[in-house]
């Protein structure tokens, strides 16, 4: 038998310590965001339908960035055991200069819409943790103007190649100017993709009042607020804006784009240049033998092409192929420092963040981008030292299986292959 006491107010007292309520809104909410996805849901609750939407969504049916996100869902890591890993080094030398973290901030376009701070909260939360930060040609802050904030940092800089060739080589030039060190060259936009959410959203550049806009921007009053009380938006290189998003790339981009552009770009850029958009072995072998310093598996986030490959799936085979010729890098999907690692151990030598980032912009500025960097950091570090590595390098595609959920079907006289 249990022996009972009345109990002693000391001893309860000592028991149930309350929690000093915090006064900081802001501090508080981001506090309570464990996960990106939590913060994914401060987004949606503090941002209008249109601009959460267009960051959210991807393009017709989003199948792409839905089998994106069960790529990284779809794997199994093989932990070493009794392997020490007290102090986990997560710094990676990429593309020419140190990286505190093996991930980067993602070109993003139109981000000051997300949340007023846009890039000047990613670049400068990226200077903060020694993470290189990439600005959009269709960023809604300058170059100059990013450079500025973040002054000892590594920049990167998104290039699409226009109609209007001379907009494209200027931005190189300003860019180069500015001490940006690596040259972002996109492929996979030729004309842009199907955004369904953004045309039943109406969403367009500027923001279109509508009864539906006014109705939804009533619970969040902040963002009309910031938006109307801050500098007008300053595009990278659009100099007319009116229309969705779709018509304004339509109307921006180039579907003649080839390798002749590559060259002409590749002649202008004095640093590091990397390819973005590869999307098989082929394209990655021939623009290895061209000469890239790089190569970034992605399907623009699902926002192209859907049904488009899955660049975590991709990896094996071309870091097989290309690994030790070319820099091979990896987005879409990415949505937990898990996913990092992941990655890391199948033969990828950076990865890049795009939506994890805008999520923490929308949910709270600078202070929620610093969030999902550490949120990713603590993640990577946790699943390193339950692997039993200290270091990235000590990572190898042993510890990870990538498990089958879509596999082809293999027709008679089909060259398809089951993904390695």
């Amino acid at each position: 038998m249990v022996e009972r006491q009345l109990p002693k107010l000391g001893e309860i007292f000592e028991l149930m310590q309350f929690k000093k309520p915090e006064l900081n809104f802001k501090k508080a909410r981001l506090e309570s965001a464990l996960t990106i996805s939590d913060l994914r849901k401060v987004a949606k609750r503090r941002t209008p339908k249109a601009a959460f939407d267009y960051t959210d969504g991807a393009a017709e049916g989003e199948l792409s960035i839905a089998r994106a996100r069960e790529a990284f869902e779809d794997i199994e890591f093989h932990p070493d055991i009794l392997r020490p890993a007290e102090n986990v080094d997560m710094s990676v030398e990429i593309l020419g200069g140190p990286s505190a973290l093996p991930f980067g901030i993602a070109p993003t376009g139109f981000t000051r819409l997300m949340q007023t701070e846009g890039e000047m909260a990613g670049a400068g939360a990226a200077g903060a943790a020694g993470i290189p930060f990439t600005l959009s040609t269709l960023g809604t802050s300058s170059i100059e103007a990013v450079r500025a904030a973040n002054p000892r940092g590594r920049n990167w800089f998104q290039l699409y190649v226009m109609r209007d060739r001379e907009i494209s080589y200027g931005l190189v030039k300003r860019a180069a100017e500015a001490g940006f060190d690596t040259l972002m060259f996109t492929v996979d936009t030729p004309v842009a993709g199907a955004r369904l959410r953004d045309k039943r959203n109406g969403f367009s550049i500027p923001p279109q009042l509508t009864l539906g806009t006014i109705i939804n921007a009533i619970p969040r009053p902040w963002w009309w607020i910031d938006f109307l009380t801050t500098p007008t938006l300053e595009f990278a290189s659009l100099t007319t804006t009116g229309g969705t998003v779709g018509e304004l790339l339509n109307s921006a981009m180039d579907p003649t784009i080839s390798y002749d552009d590559l060259a002409v770009i590749r002649e202008m850029w004095p640093g590091k240049i990397v390819i973005k958009g590869v999307q098989n072995v082929p394209d990655a072998k021939r623009l290895v033998d061209l000469g890239v310093d790089g190569i970034i598996l992605s399907n623009h986030g699902g926002r192209q092409l859907d049904r488009a490959p899955v660049p975590f799936r991709l990896l094996p085979e071309v870091v097989r192929e290309v690994g030790k010729d070319a820099t091979v890098i990896v987005d879409t999907g990415i949505m937990n420092g898990a996913d990092i690692v992941a990655s890391l151990a199948l033969g990828a030598k950076f990865t890049l963040i795009g939506r994890a980032y805008l999520y923490g912009l929308m949910a709270g500025g600078r202070a929620g981008v610093d969030r999902t960097i550490e949120i990713l950091r603590s993640e990577i570090e946790r699943t390193m030292k339950l692997l039993g590595v200290s270091s990235i390098e000590e990572l190898e595609p042993r510890h990870v299986t990538q498990l089958r959920r879509l596999e082809p079907i293999v027709q008679e006289g089909s060259r398809a292959s089951v993904d390695a």
